[in-house]
Parts: structure tokens; sequence; C-alpha cells
């Protein structure tokens, strides 16, 4: 692409982004020409926001955090709407030559800012990542997130070999247990396609064969027959997403649906047309090539072409075949041609919209019909006097103890089973995908479900989510991530802790088993995070521990050891609690250690950075609302006690002091704060970091380290 299609993008960043960028962050120093670049390469990365996701300008602004303390990310956008999370995490770099360079040490600091992200280290990030991390925290507990890597590059050539192999094995390393993350490059084309909207959508033209080809003329024509698994694949891998133009969800890379479709064609490729519910493709034209025999194989030209319905299985036999072709090439796919010719205006985004918003039968609905399930809402309602959903659709019982859905049976029941491994199963999908198996279904249900069993492990199961979050308001980082993503993990071992033999008798005393459900909660918690740290490392994910089977089994053992041995219950480590942490920064005195040694220079700008779930709770519109209130300019000449003057009243505080008052101004709690883990110099770290540091070079400090990991 030439100079004037660089042009018209920075032109259009300039256009769409000039007073929705905040470049507020950058030093006054800086040249005009660096603020320009910085400006445009805070557009591109706006740009992909607005390619994976269909968000307005000014929403896409507000997702861009580019600057110090990025970690390696200069955007983030979350998408909750999917039946799975998707966070889309983007680097970009501009450049006016379209030669927007990523080098191996990019791809390092990116990926060590994704771990960050995964033990929930959100205020290892500056001060405009953190508006942004509330729909991340939902993104997290509404299961575990599908995460995109876009870069986000001004360029046409194609990744150095060596980067990209790096990529690869970094994306690879993060796959280790599930297929959660992916990458994926835009370049200056893609941008291109973004700034010109619809106008901009490839229009494609190509020649396809269908094999048992039938002809509708009535009342608009259109074709339907089956294409084999290679010539779709030489579709994609020709036009790739310019393919999915008009559809509403693009190919959602590494959705479970995805995978499975891929798994599908590679285990069962004879099946694949059996199991496929084909695709749907609009076109402008549809003309044969030569004499066109209903029933027979036909050649067709298609102009315009545009796959609505189906980009999942797309992208994912493409997939497929790229892995294994000798396999896959045995598959077939039905394929429905709609021709827009003679069509009236918006025909084709009702075809759109209809055939991509139909509930598609799910495995759950088939065990809806199951007689036990059945007889389970009957004895919910006569033998209990609360409700049992089976189906989807239904309207869940109003309170918790009213009663509660299939769901949330299969759940609690696959968490209490002696294997283990159904626990990480449960986990692995949100919506519990793997639990309607009827291998799993029939393990966790039996033939003959009793309804004390199933009442009261759900009971079980929301009392442990209930002390896992209130635990979750005083831990940090990785700890914080164990009690979100661990419920069932924990549920398992307190589960057998209790006394159960009697669970299923109905005059059992299972209140006297769950008033010991807050202390064996507890000590679990530690015991199951000493485990995941001891078996797999402190830098280790969480989630892993958690979703893998094999990884769980031995979680599980090396908890109960621990449980088992009679020991005390494990203290957890400053870094793991914010009481910890508060303690050790006050034990550093931070401020004084700083301004005697000179650490930080006079009037240097620092940044609020919201410490725990409850501060990021409370204050994190507050701070939004004015940015001055995260801000502070340090003095090492107003004495020990106050060197900070607030940008919000120009008066002087003490690190603790300022903290203090903002969170009462923010939210009405007034409680004794330590502000030397919450005030960062950006780039550098927050002032017990710093303080810390000074006093190892002095050789006065003989702690472990600062709290943060």
């Amino acid at each position: 692409m030439s100079k004037l299609h660089i042009e018209y993008i920075r032109n259009a960043i300039d256009e769409r982004y000039a007073d929705l960028l905040d470049m507020s962050d950058l030093p006054k120093s800086t040249s005009a020409q660096g603020r320009r670049q910085a400006f445009l390469s805070r557009g591109i990365a706006a740009l992909a926001v607005q390619y994976e996701h269909q968000v307005g300008p000014r929403a896409a602004a507000a997702c861009v955090f580019d600057g110090a303390d990025d970690r390696g990310l200069d955007a983030i956008s979350v998408e909750l709407s999917t039946p799975q999370p998707r966070i889309c995490l983007v680097q970009a770099k501009w450049s006016d030559a379209g030669k927007g360079g990523f080098d191996e040490e990019a791809v390092h600091k990116l990926f060590r800012g994704l771990d960050l992200l995964f033990d929930r280290a959100y205020s290892k990030f500056n001060s405009r990542f953190q508006p942004l991390v509330p729909t991340l925290q939902q993104a997290f507990e509404l299961g575990l997130p599908k995460v995109t890597i876009v870069l986000a590059l001004m360029r046409t050539a194609p990744l150095d070999p060596r980067v990209r192999e790096l990529l690869e094995e970094k994306v690879a390393a993060q796959n280790e247990v599930d297929e959660i993350v992916d990458y994926k490059v835009l370049d200056l084309r893609d941008f291109h396609r973004t700034i010109l909207g619809d106008a901009a959508a490839p229009k494609i033209d190509a020649s396809v064969r269908l094999d048992g080809f039938v002809q509708e003329s009535t009342p608009y024509k259109a074709l339907y027959g089956t294409m084999t698994v290679p010539d779709l694949a030489d579709l994609y891998g020709e036009h790739s997403r310019g393919l999915f133009a008009r559809n509403i969800r693009d190919s959602l890379d590494l959705t479970d649906v995805n995978i499975k479709i891929q798994n599908t064609l590679l285990e069962q490729p004879e099946h694949f047309w059996y199991f496929s519910n084909g695709i749907t493709m609009l076109c402008e034209t549809i003309k044969p090539v030569g004499r066109a025999v209903p029933g027979k194989v036909g050649d067709f030209k298609l102009t315009g072409i545009s796959v609505v319905n189906g980009a999942q299985t797309v992208s994912a036999l493409h997939r497929a075949f790229v892995k294994d072709p000798d396999t896959a090439e045995i598959g077939r796919v039905t394929v429905r041609l709609i021709s827009l010719e003679d069509c009236p205006e918006g025909f084709g985004d009702q075809v759109t919209t209809t055939t991509n918003t139909q509930n598609p039968i799910e495995e759950r609905d088939f065990k809806s019909l199951d007689q036990g399930q059945i007889q389970l809402r009957e004895d919910f309602a006569l033998l209990l006097h609360r409700s049992y959903v089976i189906k989807r659709g239904e309207r869940p019982p109003e309170e918790e103890q009213h009663g509660c859905s299939m769901a949330d049976a299969a759940e609690a029941l696959a968490a209490v089973h002696p294997n283990a491994q159904l626990a990480a199963v449960a986990k692995r999908d949100q919506n519990l995908a793997g639990l309607w198996e009827d291998s799993v279904y029939e393990q966790i249900f039996g033939t003959s479900p009793n309804v004390y069993r199933v009442w009261r492990s759900v009971e079980l199961l929301r009392a442990v989510r209930k002390e896992l979050k209130a635990l979750r308001d005083g831990l940090l980082w990785r700890a914080d991530a164990a009690a979100s993503q661990g419920d069932l993990l924990v549920t398992h071992i307190v589960f057998r802790r209790l006394n159960t033999t009697a669970i299923e008798n109905p005059d059992f005393n299972w209140p006297g088993e769950l008033a010991k459900v807050p202390q064996l909660v507890q000590d679990t918690f530690a015991w199951v995070l000493r485990a995941i740290d001891d078996e797999y490392g402190k830098s280790s994910h969480i989630i892993a521990a958690v979703r893998n089977a094999e990884r769980m089994q031995r979680v599980v053992r090396a908890a109960m050891r621990g449980l088992d041995s009679g020991s005390a219950a494990p203290t957890l480590q400053d870094g793991y609690q914010v009481a910890g942490a508060e303690q050790r920064g006050r034990q550093v005195n931070a401020v004084v250690t700083l301004i005697t040694a000179g650490r930080i220079a006079e009037g240097t700008e620092l940044e609020f950075r919201p410490f725990s779930r409850p501060e990021r709770r409370e204050m994190t519109d507050w701070l939004a609302a004015n940015p001055d209130r995260a801000r502070a300019t340090w003095s090492n000449e107003n004495g020990n006690r106050n060197p900070l003057r607030w940008a919000a009243d120009q008066k002087w505080y003490s690190p603790s002091g300022l903290a203090r008052k903002m969170r009462a101004e923010a939210s009405g709690v007034n409680t004794s704060t330590q502000g030397t883990v919450r005030w960062f110099v950006p780039d550098e770290g927050s002032l017990e970091e710093l303080a810390y540091e000074v006093r190892q070079n002095e050789g006065t400090d003989t702690d472990t380290g600062p709290t943060e990991p």
C-alpha cells in the first residue's frame, strides 16, 4: 500500500480521536513530534479495538492505556455478551513509513503483562488502566475468558520469522492446559478497511463447486448442496476474515464451539456432514459455469460473497485442514448460497440477523427430558417445598433458598463427587457443557438422583462461595484469583472433611455440618494456595490448577495431606493479603527513606492506584470522574510528613493521610490506609517498592522484598 493510504489512516485517526484519546500522561518535556507519534500509536490501538468489537470511537479511545506502566499492552477491550467472555489485548506500533516494528523483547514484555492480568495484579498497571478493571473483573467472574492478543502494526510486511516463532511458543505455553490464548496481526490493510467501514469490506468473487445441488427460484434465487473441506479451506485461506464482512460475530477464533468443530473434523471426518449445521453465504450474483444439472455436481461463479452464518465452521475447518490435511479432506459441509440479485432492500441484513439469533439445541436440553430430572422436580416440590428448574428459558427461583436449576445441581454434584476430575470438567466451561455428556452426566446424577443429596450439595457450594467471597476482600493478586476460580476445588475438599454418610437421609443434621463450613473454607483455602504454589510454582497460573483434571487431583491430594496432618493452616504471605501488605508498608518507613536518599526528584508526578477489591469497588468511578484525584506531586523539601501535593486541591499530605482522605471522600469509609503501597512513580514502582530498593542498596533492609509479586 502507498503513502497515500498511510496519510488517509493518519487523517482518519485525527478525525475520530482528536478530542478522545488521553495524552495527559506525557511529560511536558515531550517534543511535538514525540507527542504526535504517541497520539498516532494510540490511535491505531483504538482502531484495533473497533476492528475487534462493534463500539464507537469514544468507547474505543477509553480502552487505550498506552504509556508508562502499560506492561507491554496498549489497550484492552472486553466482550461480555458472548457465551464465553472475550478479552482482546492490543499492542500497537505506528510507523509513518508503514514499517511498524515488533521485536522479540516486545513479545516477552507483552506476555509478562498477560501473566500479571491472570494473577489479578491490577495495581501494576497505570492509572488509565484502572477504570477498565471492573469490566475485566466481570469477565473473570463469569468464567475463564478467551484471550486474543492483537498486534496492531502499521506495516504490510509479515512478522520476522523469529518473532512469529517466539509468539507461537509463548501462546503454546499459555495453552498447555487449555486453549485460552490466541493471537492475530492487524496490518495497514486491516486499518484501511476499518476506517472505511462497510465500504472497506472486500468484494470477494470466487468459483465454487456444489455436489448434489438443489436450486430454489421462488421467491428469491438460492442454491444448496455440499462442498468439500479442502475447497472451503482454500476459500478461507485466500480471503481470510474478508469472508465474514457481513457476519455479526466474525469467527470468534478460540471459542469452545470452534475448538469442538476442529476436533470433530479431525476425529470423525466422515461424520462431519451429519454433525454440522452448515454454512450460509450471501452473494450479489450466482452464475452457473457450463451446464448445471440439479442433483449433480455444479460449478458456479459467485460475486460479492459473504459468510453470514457458519463463520466459526469455516475458520475451524481451515485450522483443522492446515493441521492435518489428510484427515480433514474427508469432511464435507452443507452450504447454502442466497443470491441478493432480485431481493428487496434489507433482505440480506434480515438473513444475517435471523440466522445468527436462533437458539441452538444443546445437550443440556435433551437431559431435561430425562426421567430422573422430572422426578427431581417433583421431589423438590413435594418433599422440600422448593422449585427445581430443568429447562432453559424457565425463570429461576427468585431467592437461592427457594430452589435451584438443573445446572446448579450439576455443578454442585460435580464438585462433591469423589472424583475431583469432575470438578475440573465443570470449571472448564461457563455453560457446563462437559457435564451434559452422557458418561459424566451419569456419574454425577446417577440413575435415580436423591433430592436431599442434590439440594444439600447445592447448599454447600453456595455456602463455600459465600465464604470465599468474604475472604476475597482481604486478598491480593494470586490469592484473589484462587478464591475466585477455586470455588469448586475448595468445595470438593470441604465436602470430604464433613460427615456426609447420611446426607441422603431426610432427618440428617445437615445444618450442623454447614455450620462447620466457614472455618473449613479458611483452612482449606490456605492449604490449597500452598499446594498450588508448592506443586507448580508461584508463577503458575491459578486457572490451570482448577481447570485441568490432573493438576486439580494433584492439588487436592497435597491440600488433603496438609489438612489431615493436624497442623495449623499455613499463614498467607504478605503479598497475598491486604493486611500483610499494609503492615509491611509501615515497617519500610518509605517516606523518610526516600527523602533522605533523594530517590525521587523534586516535582515528580505520582499516581494513585486502588490496592484492594473493596477500594476498586468504591473508588474506581470516583477517580474516573476527576483525573486530578489520582495525581500528586512529590516534594523533598516539604518535610518528611507531607511530601505529596494533591492535584485535586493543591494541599500537602502524607501518602497514607491522603489515601485515607480519598477513600473517605469516595465511599465514606474512614479507615487506616497505608499510602506507600498505593502511590506510584510511573514506570518505576510504588513508594514502598522504591524505598525497599533504596534500603537494599544501602544494606539496611533484611526483609524478603516488597509486597507485590
